[in-house]
């Protein structure tokens, strides 16, 4: 009797033992929960918010050595317009032959009551009226958001740009950069990607 309760004791031990082990091994093949976007320099994007009465968004992360502070060094846009859409430059230049030189720069907009694609001018002699963003490609997923992919032809400040376009409770939302050297194309939109993911909505706080 006293054998049977030992070997029992023992199998209850090597159950308990064993289910230790399978829940050790699930946690550890688990994925890490990524980081939550965090956005640098909030009190100009909450400036901003509180200006066009309507959230914006904050990039938690730009290409090196671009940052999002608005009116910093890399600040080369921060406008306003009357009817409450809003641009926000950062560009990095520099001059040189070959891959000396080279250009980042990402523009965020946004048109609050705004769903349709707005439009603008060629510019020129012939100028015209075309869409500012064209040339779908697709669209891209990232941090919970999907945008639709434009390549262009696009206008203004996005020329050249490939840019992101997505919707949210009735605001137009795009974020273009611009496909130069040092980047390509595809590395172009791997940061938009990124710079997609990273994004932190500010709302209004008036």
């Amino acid at each position: 009797m006293r054998g049977l309760l030992t070997f029992s004791l023992l199998v209850g031990l090597c159950g308990l033992l064993a289910a230790g082990c399978g829940e050790a091994k699930r946690a550890a093949a688990a994925p890490a929960a990524a980081p939550k976007p965090h956005c640098a320099n909030p009190a100009g994007w909450q400036k901003l918010a509180n200006r066009v009465k309507a959230p914006v968004y904050c990039p938690g992360w730009l290409p090196d050595p671009l940052t999002s502070r608005i009116g910093g060094k890399w600040s080369n846009g921060d406008s306003v317009s009357p009817d409450r859409s809003y641009l926000e430059s950062f560009v990095w230049q520099e001059t040189g032959p070959g891959i000396a030189g080279g250009e980042l720069h990402v523009v965020l907009r946004g048109y609050p009551g705004v769903m349709k694609i707005p439009r603008c001018r060629t510019g020129g002699a012939d100028s015209r009226n075309v869409p500012c963003f064209d040339g779908a490609r697709g669209t891209v997923t990232a941090g919970g958001i999907t945008a639709r992919l434009y390549s262009g032809p696009n206008q203004d400040m996005d020329a050249w740009h490939a840019v992101l376009l997505w919707h949210r409770n009735g605001t137009l939302y795009p974020l273009s950069e611009h496909v130069a050297p040092p980047l390509t194309y595809n590395k172009t939109v791997d940061y938009l990607k990124r710079e997609l993911a990273s994004l932190v909505l500010i709302k209004p706080a008036v």
